[in-house]
């Protein structure tokens, strides 16, 4: 048996965190802590559960758009493979299609090697979607989702307004201290630093949104 493969990369899990909270504290962030009623604050919770919901919707939308060109991209390259008879223009279509790095790293005795594999191939006449693309535009949807609930819990469970909201930042603060952590071990950054910036960053974000209108 072989492990699957993951449906989304760690930075686009992070990305989509910091994606969530930053729309949650937009809702949190306009709340009057000081004439807040209940029905106040089960409104803002509704709000900010249906925004995020609505957004992940729309995230999981584009990041199906972002697999379709990728693969689009894909298919346009093996078809120029297979049509060019010039082997010098096949592997620069090889060539532009992989990462700088590796393009770099391959001889063009490596490029021909591969343009001889993709002339076997027999691909699909149209882009598709895989099925690890539909998993990881729910995957896309379920974070952006899920973000919202542990800043929105306090606001469930605490009655007075202004100790929900402490509680719900400090909840908020620790997410983005966290996302910076696994941003920074992800890019080779440090880890405690970008934490720390990552807060600041958040911050900052939230409040612009907030002053301009959320």
């Amino acid at each position: 048996m072989t492990l699957p493969e993951r449906v989304l990369e760690p930075i686009d899990r992070i990305s989509e965190v910091l994606f969530g909270l930053i729309m949650v504290l937009t809702a949190t962030g306009t709340l009057s802590v000081i004439n807040a009623g209940h029905a106040e604050v089960k409104t803002m919770i509704i709000g900010a559960l249906g925004c995020n919901l609505a957004w992940g919707i729309i995230d999981g939308g584009l990041y199906l758009l972002g697999c379709l060109e990728e693969s689009g991209r894909n298919l346009m390259m093996v078809q120029t493979v297979k049509q060019t008879a010039d082997p010098a223009a096949a592997q620069r279509a090889i060539a532009d299609a992989l990462p700088e790095p590796i393009a770099a790293s391959l001889s063009p005795e490596d490029l021909d090697s591969i343009a001889r594999k993709i002339v076997r191939l027999a691909g699909p006449p149209r882009p598709v979607f895989a099925t690890e693309d539909w998993l990881g535009a729910a995957g896309v949807c379920l974070w952006v989702f899920a973000s919202t609930i542990p800043v929105a819990l306090p606001f469930l469970f605490i009655g007075e307004a202004r100790a929900a909201l402490r509680v719900s930042n400090v909840v908020a603060i620790a997410m983005l201290f966290v996302c910076g952590y696994a941003f920074g071990r992800c890019t080779g950054l440090r880890p405690w630093p970008t934490g720390f910036a990552m807060v600041l960053i958040g911050a900052a974000l939230t409040g612009v949104a907030i002053l301009l209108g959320g």
